[in-house]
């Protein structure tokens, strides 16, 4: 592990193989941040690092990592395994718990595209430790109908306006997601990217409002 600029270079134990990763350790009382990158993506994502660092900017840490290798991202069916993908954000859970620095804070997902069906996943297969989750142009009818209906996590999902097909996914995900607190919200001319101008700044408000509701305690909020 090594350190530069408050962030930890980590290599993250999953099975086989080890997950090479961004940590950005949280401030006192506040949550901490893992990131599902979408297919073909990962830890350098310049949208998932925008957002991250909104994150940070308002007292929350950040988890950066590729859910595969460089060797595995060669192979583009294993970009849409769900189910691997699930496996290694969970050993990422696990990693945030065995951390010395991180092991109390509150976590949260982040899912990217194909990335928000592998957090939705972890929701419900890991309840007790993820205090809430973030969808951004996500596709959580991968998740399964099973899975949703045990996600108890507070999730938003985020879609753009323009998103079409991606949007009823999202509706439809949302009549699933029956157990827990969850809200859609649709950002007005926005496309599956948010690369239009000012859309990825509206994508970090979000997130960072609903994470700070949920992942900061209120004494240290209101403080």
């Amino acid at each position: 592990m090594s350190t530069s600029n408050s962030e930890q270079i980590v290599s993250i134990p999953a099975g086989p193989v080890f997950l090479e990763g961004a940590l950005h350790a949280p401030g006192g009382g506040s949550g901490i941040v893992i990131f599902s990158h979408g297919s073909g993506s990962g830890r350098l994502s310049p949208r998932n690092q925008f957002v991250a660092a909104a994150l940070r900017e308002l007292g929350l840490g950040t988890l950066l990592l590729d859910l595969l290798t460089e060797e595995e991202d060669r192979d583009y069916e294993l970009r849409f395994d769900i189910s691997l993908l699930t496996q290694r954000l969970g050993h990422a859970v696990r990693f945030i718990r065995d951390n010395s620095g991180t092991s109390t804070a509150p976590i949260g997902l982040f899912g990217a595209s194909t990335g928000a069906a592998s957090a939705l996943r972890v929701a419900a297969s890991m309840a007790t430790e993820v205090a809430a989750v973030v969808s951004r142009g996500g596709r959580p009818d991968l998740t399964g109908a099973d899975a949703l209906n045990r996600v108890r996590s507070p999730t938003l999902l985020i879609v753009g306006g323009n998103d079409f097909g991606v949007i009823e996914l999202n509706e439809s995900a949302r009549e699933g997601l029956v157990n827990c607190e969850c809200e859609l919200v649709i950002v007005p001319g926005a496309t599956h990217l948010f690369e239009e101008h000012g859309k990825l700044e509206e994508v970090a408000r979000l997130a960072g409002d609903w994470f700070v509701r949920h992942l900061i305690p209120a004494t240290s909020s209101s403080g």
